[in-house]
């Protein structure tokens, strides 16, 4: 561990700028930044609407954005429309909601798994699939299905609040708990826009649909 740090310490003195995806804090914190630069004891790292200092020694390292690549065909259309709808329905969620979720979290990669080891179409955690019984994370029915499950206990437990509850998968509940509302990390406040975002493109293209028919 003494071996790495002082390697990104070394990366720092040398590399004046550089693109990074997110700043790992000492504290546990990850922060999301465009770039950083060594000044002195300090590092800058750049962020949306400017900057932050941060001593040197607090910064554990930098790592890059989890990217999946999409499939040739996406859902809901696609080979996942079936399984989305069917899990939706079977949970009582919204299926766009589903399908805003598996778009920003694996980009409808039914093999994606992250950094933090989480799996499938709706990312799972290994303790999320084994809760909800699920024997092959990367098997799209079971991993939809317990998505769906898990997203309609955290609606619940947030009371309808989707804000929360996209917030707490993320993050997790007791992060939410924690902070009394969405935890200040700028990787879950991106990834809620990012859902809702899509959620909102979602439903106006099918209201479009709607009235066309």
């Amino acid at each position: 561990m003494r071996c790495a740090l002082l390697t990104f310490a070394a990366l720092l003195l040398t590399v004046p700028a550089a693109r990074a995806d997110y700043a790992v804090l000492r504290s546990g914190q990850r922060l999301h930044i465009t770039g950083y630069e060594r000044d002195g004891e300090m590092v800058r790292l750049q962020i949306e609407g400017g900057s932050v200092e941060v001593s040197a020694a607090d910064l554990v390292a930098v790592e890059p954005e989890d990217f999946f690549p999409a499939p040739l065909v996406a859902a809901p259309t696609g080979p996942f429309g079936k399984i989305i709808r069917d899990a939706a329905k079977k949970n009582g969620v919204d299926e766009a909601l589903v399908s805003s979720v598996i778009a920003a979290e694996s980009n409808f990669n039914p093999r994606a798994v992250s950094r933090k080891q989480a799996l499938g179409l709706m990312q799972l955690m290994p303790q999320t699939a084994a809760r909800f019984s699920v024997s092959n994370a990367f098997d799209p029915t079971q991993n939809v299905d317990a998505g769906a499950h898990y997203l309609r206990e955290l609606l619940e437990r947030y009371n309808g609040d989707l804000t929360l509850a996209l917030a707490a998968y993320n993050a997790g509940p007791k992060s939410v708990e924690q902070y009394g509302g969405v935890p200040p990390f700028a990787e879950t406040h991106a990834y809620v826009r990012r859902v809702e975002r899509n959620l909102a493109d979602r439903k106006k293209k099918a209201a479009k649909t709607d009235s066309i028919d």
